[in-house]
């Protein structure tokens, strides 16, 4: 079981592979929604920020990529996995520039997924604890600064 219950969504348009890696990630404690198609996706992302995405390369009414680009805009930050059959080169460069954060050839190994899902999550949330920490620097020496200016303008008068 994962510590925190994470939400992924598995967008695939092949039913037996989407419910494959939801039936493996629900096992491992993940809160998994299921997507066939990039209008689905795009819907449930409105109405859902997840914690990560696994994307198929190919869906029957948009290009993975495409995909991805637009679920990049509507939410930076979750974690962007692609999944394809068809692995290039030329197809994980497209991926890459437009902000996979993942690349995961079919067919998947559970192991090699869950892996994969675990590393970017972790990496997720350090960033995040990271970020948390900077602004809580930034306050804690604003204050200082702002305090000894104060205690500078009373000596002054």
């Amino acid at each position: 079981m994962t510590a925190k219950k994470y939400s992924i969504i598995v967008i695939d348009d092949d039913r037996s592979i989407r419910d494959s890696l939801a039936a493996i990630l629900e096992q491992e404690g993940y809160d998994v929604d299921r997507a066939e198609n990039g209008a689905e996706a795009i819907d449930k992302s409105n109405k859902k920020v997840f914690d990560l995405a696994l994307l198929d390369m190919r869906l029957p009414d948009i290009l993975g990529t495409e995909l991805l680009a637009k679920l990049a805009l509507r939410t930076p930050k979750t974690e962007k996995i692609m999944v394809t059959g068809y692995p290039s080169m030329q197809n994980a460069i497209a991926a890459v520039n437009e902000g996979a954060d993942g690349y995961i050839v079919k067919p998947v190994d559970a192991a090699v997924v869950l892996g994969t899902i675990k590393e970017h999550l972790r990496k997720r949330d350090e960033s995040a604890s990271y970020s948390e920490l900077k602004v809580v620097d930034f306050i804690e020496t604003r204050k200082r600064e702002l305090a000894a200016k104060g205690a500078d303008t009373k000596v002054s008068k």
